[in-house]
């Protein structure tokens, strides 16, 4: 890490704050979010420092246990009653614009990359580009809850498309680590997600980008079934 600026590093941890801080209020500013998301950085971070997933040799590679919190996390909020019910009280708008990070956060991997602790497949000068949904969700947000001059179903498909490019960049990512999964980028690994403070890119920010456009999915969808209901059952009580 010696090449890596400490201003890139401070950064990130900015970064990583609001991300938080966002999901936070998307979250109606609950204490149980704040808690736990807390915990988990405080965590990871304390994991990081210690030099424990800088370890290529372990089996199973012990970057395994920084990207399963957060699955096991939102499997429970999508497959448990008590989770989905949580789910249907997040402030799509807030979610909307939470990904707005993800411009800051391309940024930032884009030094990291020219301090060689990433691939640049995992760039926006790569194979990476989830930098445009950073970009367009700002301008989703204004057209789609401001102006009115794009419907659901435009947010949808564009919830469904950056999931797409977050997935994108996860897979590479994965396939890039130093590990016995390793098919990618064996001239530059990713390592930089085995440091602090980037541990916490795979660990926090991703699950809860991930998290944020699941729910939007899960939300447009249950309300365009809603409004499919409530046709035909208006349709019902006309022909009776």
């Amino acid at each position: 890490m010696n090449n890596l600026s400490i201003i890139i590093s401070i950064l990130f941890v900015i970064i990583s704050f609001v991300t938080v801080w966002q999901f936070y209020n998307a979250a109606n500013k609950s204490k149980a979010v704040i808690i736990f998301l807390s915990a988990l950085l405080v965590l990871q971070a304390i994991i990081g420092l210690t030099g424990f997933y800088q370890s290529s040799q372990s089996f199973p590679p012990r970057f395994v246990l920084l990207i399963a919190p957060g699955i096991i996390f939102t499997l429970i909020l999508f497959l448990t009653k008590a989770g989905r019910a949580f789910v249907d009280t997040l402030n799509m708008r807030k979610l909307t614009l939470l990904h707005t990070v993800r411009i800051p956060v391309e940024i930032t991997l884009y030094f990291v990359c020219a301090a060689k602790l990433i691939p640049e497949l995992m760039t926006f000068e790569g194979n990476n580009y989830d930098i445009i949904s950073g970009l367009t969700a700002p301008a989703i947000y204004y057209l789609v809850f401001m102006s009115k001059k794009l419907s659901n179903t435009a947010l949808l498909v564009w919830n469904f498309v950056c999931l797409g490019l977050l997935l994108n960049v996860v897979v590479i990512a994965i396939l890039s680590a130093q590990s016995s999964f390793q098919t990618l980028a064996f001239d530059q690994p990713n390592i930089a997600v085995t440091y602090f403070p980037f541990v916490w890119l795979p660990s926090v920010v991703v699950p809860i980008v991930l998290v944020s456009h699941l729910t939007a999915i899960r939300q447009l969808i249950k309300n365009r079934a809603a409004i499919a209901s409530s046709n035909t059952n208006q349709s019902l009580s006309v022909t009776k």
